[in-house]
């Protein structure tokens, strides 16, 4: 099976990479925490890539372009709610939160914000100002109204898997700079990368960042393919798989940068640092696994042993 993405989509990935980038990349994003020009620069560079032009709903092409520039943004550590903004609803950023604890990325820039709960209920959402926490230093606590009416299925699964993206390019790109610290890192008279241990290590981060990969693209294609009640359970997987990769790919880089990968100094912390609310909202992987119970309960979830389940 061709898992390639179309020609054109690859040549926007790359402008797209590159046009962030010469923002600043994760540089750039530290930089952001105390200057908030730089989180201006990011909605122009955004701009000027047409990224809010973008019909993620409607259009297939578009669904696919946003998915990698949410892949650079997750590289690059953008300082700024992608996601959220591709899917606005009149104007107003979409934020999934977890209603018992909202708090939303990006939450103190200014402009209208929408809140949705996993189950599509809709709120609106008044964000307070920044904590200046370590991890998620972007994201704030909301006061959200009482539910009133719902955001589409459609909506809150897009929202998942657009984030899935972003989290895709901060580990692969975590990945890439832990790959090039082994490779020139001199230990005992040898690079690190000839150490088994080191070796093995590599190696099962590259596996679980090229598996959570073909899983977006496997997501992404099914978008129009399947019912939307049985997407949302895709949705979902791709969220958990994303989360669990992260995990397991960060705590590798963390291992073989040693002191160097908790200090800002190094791109990984800061890819750490900004990908953190993505990894834990809107909810723990543990209450998102719980959420698929039902669904392969009664064969939403497509398996090998497909089918319903008796209770």
């Amino acid at each position: 099976m061709n898992t390639e993405l179309p020609q054109d989509i690859i040549d926007f990935a790359a402008v797209a990479a590159k046009r962030l980038q010469r923002l600043g990349g994760p540089a750039a994003a530290l930089r952001a925490e105390t200057d908030d020009g730089v989180r201006q620069a990011a909605n122009d560079a955004l701009r000027d890539l047409g990224a809010l032009e973008l019909d993620v709903r409607e259009e297939p092409d578009d669904l696919l372009a946003a998915a990698v520039l949410c892949r650079a943004a997750g590289a690059a550590a953008l300082p700024y709610p992608l996601v959220e903004e591709l899917l606005a609803v009149d104007g107003a950023r979409l934020a999934l939160v977890d209603p018992q604890a909202p708090r939303i990325d990006h939450g103190d820039l200014p402009g209208r914000w929408l809140a949705a709960d996993l189950d599509g209920n809709r709120y609106d959402a008044q964000p307070a100002a920044r904590t200046a926490a370590k991890l998620g230093p972007f994201l704030v606590p909301a006061t959200l109204s009482g539910p009133h009416g719902a955001v589409a299925a459609a909506d809150v699964s897009l929202h998942l898997v657009l984030g899935s993206w972003r989290i895709l390019g901060a580990v692969r790109q975590s990945l890439h700079i832990v790959t090039e610290h082994v490779l020139a890192r001199i230990q005992f008279g040898k690079p690190l990368a000839d150490f088994q241990a080191v070796r093995f290590a590599v190696a099962d981060a590259s596996v679980a960042v090229r598996g959570l990969e073909e899983l977006a693209k496997f997501t992404l294609s099914r978008t129009n393919v399947v019912p939307k009640s049985a997407y949302s359970a895709d949705a979902l997987v791709l969220r958990l798989k994303a989360a669990d990769t992260a995990r397991q790919v960060l705590r590798t880089a963390h291992q073989l940068l040693g002191a160097l990968g908790f200090c800002d100094e190094s791109d990984v912390s800061v890819l750490d640092r900004h990908t953190q609310p993505l990894i834990r909202l809107p909810l723990s992987a543990e209450a998102l696994s719980l959420r698929l119970i039902s669904d392969v309960r009664d064969g939403q979830l497509e398996t090998l042993f497909n089918g319903p389940i008796p209770a």
